[in-house]
């Protein structure tokens, strides 16, 4: 694996020329501007072309003097980003090479964090820091403890092994939510081809154990956050990539306890562009503290790859053009106002006025 660009940030208060720079309003959708990434490449000229501004509502988040840095590169599918906010760390999965990455902060150093690491997917971090992994090869969700042993959270529903669990969220009221698409079953790349047993859904384990299906009325739940007051949940579906007939957008719910209740979609993935209206898929999420989502998104190209992000209305207001399709993203950094972004082959962050609603 090739080595991390080289990467020196400088804190500083915003300034009025940053915000001033911030506000410069882009209003063509799907316009890219080629950039290089790789090291000794030159730098990127303020404010970043690529960090694109739709509605004024997103020219707020949108830092004028920062760039889109690759952070590291080498991965064959790079996901299910996470945050440590004790260890000033992220770590990610390179689903086909079975192993868990980290990058830390303090100097921008990645090791391979675990290895093997039975081809998780996504990941997260709970109340009390512990990692959570979602396992393709195993299909189970497990939980890490300070032990260093692993506790298996969920393996079976009724019986039946799940797909191959996908994406994993915490709520304060210490139940786990996870969605099963099964993905990670379908061939032998991203895990062990198998048998889907189970219908794809979301489900919900509480703190005693308890499995519960909380929604299968979506064709390939994927990507899953939760509002900032989680009363909400925004599931990504991508079943389109198996069901012609899958709708290419983000639904949300609301949330009654641990109920799921009144499914409707929040945002379709449509987007017009320069040559006509296209739609690709929205993979991993995450909630803003001010309730916007920013949904990572591919499988169109230039001038759609990249993160799109969406207001409480589920307007789209901006974007985050990147030269690979992104599968996952999550806020980090000390103020949690770094968007990293786990896309194909590489890792990606940008500075965003913005910062996340959720602990990762």
């Amino acid at each position: 694996m090739s080595k991390p660009d080289r990467l020196i940030v400088f804190e500083s208060p915003i300034s009025r020329r940053s915000l001033l720079l911030g506000s410069v309003l882009s209003s063509t959708a799907g316009r890219v501007h080629a950039q290089d990434y790789g090291p000794g490449a030159p730098p990127t000229r303020y404010p970043d072309p690529n960090v694109v501004v739709l509605d004024k509502a997103f020219a707020r988040y949108k830092v004028g003097n920062t760039p889109i840095r690759r952070l590291y590169t080498g991965m064959l599918w790079a996901e299910g980003p996470a945050w440590n906010g004790v260890g000033n760390y992220l770590i990610w999965s390179d689903i086909p090479n079975n192993i868990q990455h980290r990058w830390i902060h303090d100097d921008g150093h990645v090791s391979v964090f675990r290895n093997p690491a039975n081809y998780s997917n996504g990941n997260t971090f709970d109340w009390e820091g512990r990692q959570i992994s979602c396992e393709h090869g195993t299909r189970r969700v497990v939980r890490y403890e300070y032990s260093g042993t692993v506790t298996v959270l969920a393996e079976r529903f009724q019986g039946k092994r799940f797909n191959a669990p996908n994406d994993v969220v915490v709520h304060p009221d210490g139940s786990i939510w996870f969605t099963d698409p099964g993905y990670g079953s379908l061939g032998d790349y991203e895990g062990f081809k198998g048998e889907l047993e189970l219908k794809e859904a979301v489900y919900r384990i509480d703190r005693t154990g308890k499995i519960e299906k909380v929604t299968d009325e979506i064709f390939k739940p994927n990507g899953l956050c939760f509002s900032p007051d989680y009363k909400k949940l925004y599931v990504a579906d991508t079943g389109s990539s198996h069901y012609p007939e899958a709708p290419k957008n983000i639904k949300v719910w609301d949330v009654d306890g641990s109920r799921l209740r009144n499914g409707r979609e929040f945002a379709s993935m449509k987007l017009a562009m320069k040559d006509g209206e296209k739609a690709g898929l929205a993979d991993g999420i995450r909630a803003d503290r001010d309730g916007n989502i920013w949904a990572s998104a591919g499988w169109v190209g230039e001038g759609y790859d990249g993160v799109h992000i969406f207001a409480p209305t589920g307007q789209r207001i901006g974007q985050i053009l990147l030269p690979e399709i992104c599968g996952n993203v999550c806020f980090g950094g000390p103020r949690r106002n770094r968007l990293f972004m786990t896309a194909s082959q590489s890792l990606y962050a940008v500075y965003v006025e913005a910062q996340g609603a959720h602990i990762c």
